[in-house]
């Protein structure tokens, strides 16, 4: 298997090497070093970079400044193309971990406008009679969203806690001259840490060289210096972050999570075996040889997952794992797993919904999906889709296809099932760490070639080394473009108002404490080498591929995507697989997206 997987990489990096990089990718940030937060020209009246002064300053304390569910808001038709389509993604995000909603203005008193400004910023709190969120040139990232929204919430930035000093050292000296007040601490009495420990981690910290007059000179470090990398990411909400947002709003649960397990309680979740099939799945300890997937290779022997033995019994004998009843609120939902199937070639997977038959019992059955067995015995991850608006279970049916050729079985393990749509595409990058190590600046990955939805055809290149690095080390590349396919004939061109957003996937067991990495362009009318347009038919002006036999276009994207020092410090490169999700989705409905405000009473 290690064999195969380092064959992969050879063909991979040796035919890409001949494409020469400068004249096939293009950056979407002119300037990878650009802060969101500092708005230095900005014309706005702002504290802290990105804090807009109302009339009377609202403290985070003050509870009339809280929010009710779920908030209005418009789009200003002056807002990017692509800015739109983030904010939907940060609303996803605040549903998937909080229980903050969000619906479209309807005449409400107050409301969220989203604007393009001077800058990235916000106002504290809710002012109760609408206020602007600005979402200038350089805004357009789901977790600057997420930051600027914070704000909207009533939070203010982690290094302005009273008890700061204890944790940064904040040097006055390095600040520019005039921006030291951007550095201010607020008592207790006026902001409150929600009884939460200082988050160095938090999506609210100032990065290192904030407001700093000399470009190598920091104006903020870390009292433990292992957090001085991590402070001022913006990937996604930390844990603690959850927690303070949670804990503000009183949330019980989550908007759009209906359901998630690891397996590590012996209760399964409450989870339950059949009663009609053949065999059991086996609650089964992690060891060598069949290790699980939550804390492998972060602890010797522990960790649970699901094992069905497919090396005993008779052929076709199978196992039917179910979910406990689940009452959906949305007629839309993604099951997403990691699986391994040791055993025979012939033995599938098969999932399955169990719905209401119409009289309130759960018994009718749908199958949805099924895996067979590969030579390929390593975890992998899986998504299946369901369109279920009533009370359900989900279930996993484990079948053994050959006992006597069967040296293992079938695993499963970190389930999550989700309102939200699954990703178009799944792109998974094996044996990374040795990718890395032996990569180069000219080192390019190809993906295989996906579909959108509508019919576009396209794929992602990862550049394991790129040619962007800052203080924290070395950064990988990740671009897209579009590709011939079997529909060019029927499809529009060139794709225009089409929004791709490219994720690596944190894979922490909880999807709630992931913090992948994502990024969105939206496709325009853009042109390079002239007159030709970047989203044009790639037949046209592309580079063909032997390897998908098809035409790759010009890549746009990140040289600046992820940090190698987040891909070695959480969970992006457990099982060493680069998890990448791609989509391409249509935003043409929501080009002309602002309403018109209800005149004051």
């Amino acid at each position: 298997m290690l064999l195969q997987g380092l064959l992969i990489f050879t063909v991979l990096a040796v035919a890409l090497h001949a494409i020469p990089v400068s004249t096939h990718i293009h950056e979407v940030e002119d300037e990878p070093d650009f802060n969101p937060f500092i708005n230095l020209g900005a014309k706005t009246r702002l504290i802290e970079g990105d804090i807009a002064l109302p009339p009377g300053r609202v403290g985070l304390i003050n509870t009339t400044y809280r929010w009710k569910f779920p908030i209005p808001y418009i789009l200003s038709d002056s807002l990017d193309l692509n800015a739109k389509g983030a904010v939907h993604q940060a609303f996803e995000m605040y549903r998937l971990k909080s229980c903050v909603d969000f619906k479209p203005y309807e005449g409400e008193k107050t409301f969220i406008k989203f604007e393009k400004r001077d800058g990235c910023w916000s106002y504290v709190g809710d002012l109760q009679n609408g206020q602007v969120l600005s979402l200038g040139p350089g805004c357009d990232h789901k977790a600057v969203i997420e930051h600027e929204l914070l704000h909207a919430l009533g939070f203010y930035h982690t290094q302005s806690r009273q008890d700061r000093d204890d944790y940064v050292k904040i040097w006055l000296d390095q600040v520019t001259e005039g921006m030291e007040h951007n550095f201010n601490k607020y008592d207790d009495s006026f902001v409150t840490d929600l009884n939460t420990p200082y988050d160095y981690e938090s999506v609210m910290h100032y990065r290192p060289f904030a407001f700093n007059k000399d470009p190598s000179i920091p104006t903020i470090t870390t009292n433990i210096p292992e957090f001085f990398n991590i402070i001022g990411q913006y990937l996604d909400f930390s844990e603690m972050d959850v927690v303070r947002l949670n804990r503000m709003y009183n949330c019980s649960s989550s908007l759009t999570l209906l359901d998630q397990c690891a397996f590590e309680n012996i209760n399964i979740c409450g989870m339950v075996q059949s009663l009609t099939d053949d065999a059991d799945w086996v609650h089964l300890k992690s060891s060598p040889g069949s290790e699980d997937h939550t804390l492998n290779g972060l602890c010797r022997d522990s960790g649970y997952t699901m094992h069905f033995d497919t090396s005993i019994g008779n052929a076709e004998q199978s196992a039917l794992l179910e979910s406990r009843i689940l009452y959906p609120k949305r007629k839309l939902q993604c099951l997403q797993f990691f699986y391994k199937m040791t055993g025979s070639v012939k033995d599938r997977l098969v999932i399955w919904a169990k719905m209401d038959d119409g009289t309130g019992t759960i018994r009718k059955l749908k199958k949805l999906h099924t895996i067979w067995a590969d030579e390929d015995e390593t975890w992998k991850i899986a998504h299946v889709p369901l369109q279920i608006g009533a009370k359900f279970r989900y279930a996993f049916q484990a079948v053994s296809g050959d006992p006597a050729n069967s040296g293992g079985g079938i695993f499963i393990d970190d389930i999550s099932l989700t309102e939200t749509h699954c990703p178009a595409a799944v792109w998974r990058i094996q044996n990374f760490s040795s990718i890395l190590k032996t990569a180069d600046y000219n080192t390019v990955l190809n993906s295989p070639r996906f579909y959108s939805p509508e019919g576009y055809a396209y794929g992602i290149q990862v550049y394991p080394i790129s040619s962007y690095s800052d203080y924290t080390g070395n950064y990988t590349g990740l671009y897209f473009h579009l590709a011939s396919g079997d529909n060019d004939i029927v499809m529009q061109w060139p794709a225009v108002n089409r929004q791709a957003t490219i994720l690596v996937m944190d894979q922490d067991p909880d999807i709630k404490l992931r913090m992948s990495s994502a990024r969105s362009l939206t496709t325009d009318l853009s042109t390079v080498n002239g007159n030709q347009l970047i989203w044009d038919n790639p037949r046209k002006f592309g580079t063909f591929d032997s390897s998908c036999q098809c035409y790759r276009g010009e890549s746009v994207g990140w040289r600046n995507f992820i940090k190698h020092y987040d891909l070695r410090r959480r969970n992006y490169l457990k099982n060493d697989d680069l998890i990448i999700f791609v989509d391409f989705e249509d935003l043409t409905s929501l080009i002309n997206s602002e309403v018109p405000v209800a005149p004051k009473v």
